[in-house]
């Protein structure tokens, strides 16, 4: 039985790559939570650190505090990008303990 993945439609840069967990040119579907990050750290083979900032209200101080919110996201090699970019990923399964997110498009 031949299942259908649901494809993002956005731009992606025109590099054919052999990357199995890439949204665009692998065998991996996207779906769920959408984020959009500033990328921290490149940490591993195809491996970054994308996080952003959030502000929660406290209502027994009836003031917000600062928090930040930091995720590990799978990085194909038809997209490139460096520490400080910003980009969008989408939720994925699990491709490692700590991967469930994968980019889908940098941002300028």
């Amino acid at each position: 039985m031949k299942t259908t993945k649901s494809k993002p439609v956005e731009k992606v840069e025109e590099v054919k790559c052999n990357d199995r967990h890439c949204p665009f040119h692998g065998n991996i579907s996207v779906r769920g939570r959408i984020f959009v990050g500033e990328v921290k750290k490149l940490s591993s083979f195809r491996t970054i650190s994308v996080g952003w900032s959030r502000l929660m209200y406290l209502p027994k101080y009836e003031r917000y505090e600062k928090r930040r919110t930091k995720l590990m996201a799978h990085c194909p090699d038809c997209i490139t990008v460096k520490a400080g970019d910003k980009v969008k990923i989408m939720e994925t399964r699990p491709i490692s303990k700590t991967k469930n997110f994968v980019v889908v498009e940098k941002l300028k």
